[in-house]
C-alpha cells in the first residue's frame, strides 16, 4: 500500500507491541519513519516488533516502556524517545482497555482502568507531545475511537469503554481547534470490529471484520502532506454498520 514519505519523522504508537498498534506502527516503518514501539508489560513482543520495523524500512526503531495513565511515566517514555530518536512528530494514541461485561458487574478498579487507559492516556500523551510539535511547527496526532461513539452509542455492556471513546472524539475536536495555528493536525480513526477482535457478532458489515489494511489507509491519509488542512475529523471504519438496526 502506497503511503506518505515519513523519512526524517519520529513516530510513537502507544500500545504497539501487539494488535492494531503493532500494525499501525509497522505501516509507518514501511514509509521510512523512525519508530518507537511502546509497551507496558509486553517487553519481548515489543522487541520483536522493533526488529520487524527495521526489516520493513524504518530508519530507526526502539522500544520504550511506560504507563500511559501515569504523568511521570508518560514524561519518562517521551524523554527516552526524544533522547534516541528526536522529538515525536507523529503520535498515535492507540492504548485502551475494554471490559465486555455488564456495567453493574464491573469492579470500580476495572471501570477506572478502562476510562484511564483510553481517555486519560490519550490526554496525557497528547499533552506531552504538543510542546515539541508546536516548537517544530509540525505534528500529527491520530486517536483511536470506536464506531458510532460520536453518535452517543451506549450499551449496558462495556459502558465505560463507550464513555471513554466518546470523550476521545470530543478531545480530538477540541485539540484540533486548539492547534489550528501550530502546523498540527488532530484526527481520529474509529473502527467497529477488527480482524483481531476478541469477540465477533453473528452478522458483520460486508460479511467480514475490518482488516488492518482498512485502518492503515486512513492513517496514511492523515499523515499525507496534502492532508494538512484536515483536522478535527473522525473517520469511521465500520463497513457501513448501523447500530440502530441491531
Amino acid at each position: 500500500m502506497d503511503g506518505p514519505d515519513l523519512t526524517g519523522r519520529t513516530v510513537l504508537v502507544t500500545g504497539s507491541a501487539k494488535g492494531v498498534g503493532r500494525e499501525l506502527l509497522l505501516a509507518t516503518a514501511e514509509r521510512g519513519g523512525a519508530t518507537a514501539v511502546h509497551y507496558h508489560t509486553s517487553a519481548e513482543a515489543a522487541r520483536d516488533v522493533a526488529e520487524t520495523a527495521r526489516d520493513r524500512g524504518a530508519s530507526a526503531a526502539m522500544t520504550v516502556q511506560g504507563d500511559v495513565t501515569d504523568p511521570e511515566s508518560v514524561d519518562g517514555l517521551f524523554a527516552a524517545v526524544e533522547a534516541e530518536l528526536g522529538g515525536v512528530d507523529v503520535l498515535v494514541n492507540n492504548v485502551g482497555d475494554f471490559a465486555p461485561a455488564h456495567w453493574a458487574d464491573l469492579e470500580l478498579e476495572t471501570w477506572n482502568r478502562v476510562l484511564e487507559t483510553n481517555l486519560n492516556g490519550t490526554y496525557l500523551c497528547s499533552k506531552r507531545a504538543l510542546p515539541g510539535m508546536r516548537e517544530s511547527e509540525y505534528g500529527r496526532i491520530v486517536n483511536i475511537g470506536y464506531a458510532s461513539s460520536e453518535q452517543g452509542l451506549v450499551s449496558p455492556k462495556n459502558f465505560p469503554y463507550f464513555v471513554a471513546k466518546k470523550g476521545i472524539l470530543m478531545f480530538t475536536r477540541m485539540l484540533a481547534a486548539d492547534t489550528q495555528d501550530d502546523g498540527i493536525t488532530v484526527n481520529a480513526i474509529s473502527p467497529y470490529v477488527v480482524e483481531n477482535s476478541d469477540e465477533f457478532p453473528e452478522e458483520l458489515p460486508r460479511d467480514r471484520p475490518a482488516s488492518f489494511e482498512d485502518l492503515i489507509a486512513p492513517l496514511y491519509f492523515y499523515l499525507d502532506p496534502d492532508s494538512g488542512y484536515v483536522s478535527g475529523e473522525n473517520l469511521e471504519v465500520d463497513g457501513g454498520w448501523l447500530p440502530e438496526t441491531v
